[in-house]
């Protein structure tokens, strides 16, 4: 534990997770420095390091005010050095994901089968079993016919992405493909309770999307009503793409690390979990204690509660701040982050759903 808290620490100071970085931040009776890599490689091999049972405890903490509210969990991969592929389940929370589970396996693509995640879903499952209202959302790579079957049985809900050649079963005999059915520029089309793949058995429905300024049409299913608020929650999974960001090089520099082993960089990613949610319940607090414009130089919120909490932390090691009572994480964000005023208008005057014209209904 005293290992791991100090891990911790050096990576908040340094920003790196790179080993021999974390050396000047950790104080120590040893003077090589060789003895604190091989301290760092000690816990990295350490068969018996539970990793679920040192971060869950914590996460689960931090989502103490979620059950009255839905809670949005991202499923997606990253690949690391084409060689480990990250298989990641976050939680979407304030415009940023939280790591919630992951497991690393030695794979150089990001598509994964569906047996290699199902015993985080079933772990998730049971972890968040008082969470009565809880939805998943996955990109193209994820819509199968196991995913389906689980999503159905477990009863979460669900918005996901398909490919552009899903066959499609609706009251035609023959099955179409999605590429068939994309609407015009700017328009949308609902469908309900149609048939997926080439046997038709997964019924769900269906919200196709072209938008001006896009590259693709979106094809998303659903098991709620179909309406513009299934592509609103399917676009937060893309609060997972900036999760990465933050773990690669935002934040952290998780590429610079010189270990090799899917067991040990799942250790490894510990030590950002456990960094990357502390620094954003810390920029939490620092938020609700009106102390944001200490660390955050624009007139409104203009950085992440993850950056605002690294500066705060930061700071109280360099200018003698006090450290700061974590909150839990807010279900609702009081303070939206928008980089620049010009920002904040495009968000509202040109949000992207919002450039849809029309809507067409099919049943």
């Amino acid at each position: 534990m005293k290992t791991l808290a100090w891990m911790v620490s050096a990576l908040i100071c340094s920003g790196q997770l790179s080993l021999p970085v974390w050396e000047p931040y950790v104080p120590s009776r040893a003077t090589q420095a060789q003895s604190f890599e091989r301290r760092w490689h000690r816990f990295f091999i350490n068969r018996f390091i539970d990793v679920n049972a040192l971060y869950l405890p914590l996460v689960l903490l931090a989502l103490t005010n979620w059950r009255s509210h839905r809670l949005y969990l991202a499923l997606d991969t990253t690949v690391l050095w084409n060689r480990y592929c990250m298989i990641h389940l976050s939680v979407v929370c304030c415009g940023r994901a939280v790591p919630f589970l992951w497991r690393v396996l030695e794979h150089e693509s990001a598509m994964v089968a569906f047996d290699a995640y199902r015993p985080m879903l079933r772990r998730a499952r049971w972890l968040l079993r008082r969470h009565s209202n809880t939805m998943m959302l996955a990109d193209r790579g994820f819509a199968n016919h196991d995913l389906m079957s689980w999503l159905q049985a477990s009863g979460w809900h669900y918005c996901l992405r398909i490919a552009c050649d899903v066959h499609l079963h609706g009251p035609c005999r023959h099955p179409i493909e999605v590429q068939a059915l994309w609407p015009p520029k700017g328009e949308a089309a609902l469908y309900e309770n149609v048939g997926l793949w080439q046997n038709g058995k997964h019924r769900c429905n269906l919200v196709l999307a072209t938008v001006r300024g896009t590259q693709e049409s979106w094809a998303v299913i659903t098991d709620e009503s179909p309406s513009l608020q299934t592509l609103w929650q399917y676009a937060l999974r893309f609060r997972v793409e900036e999760l990465f960001l933050d773990s690669k090089s935002g934040a952290f520099e998780l590429e610079d690390s010189r270990i090799r082993s899917a067991q040990a960089l799942e250790r490894l990613y510990l030590v950002a979990a456990i960094a990357l949610l502390y620094a954003t319940t810390q920029g939490m607090a620092v938020q609700c204690d009106g102390l944001r414009q200490q660390v955050d130089t624009h007139w409104r919120r203009g950085l992440s509660y993850l950056k605002i909490g690294l500066r705060w932390l930061k700071g109280v090691v360099n200018k003698g701040r006090a450290i700061l009572k974590p909150v839990p994480l807010l279900p609702n964000d009081p303070d939206p982050c928008f980089a620049s005023y010009k920002a904040e208008q495009r968000y509202y005057d040109q949000i992207w759903f919002s450039r849809i014209r029309s809507i067409r209904c099919r049943t």
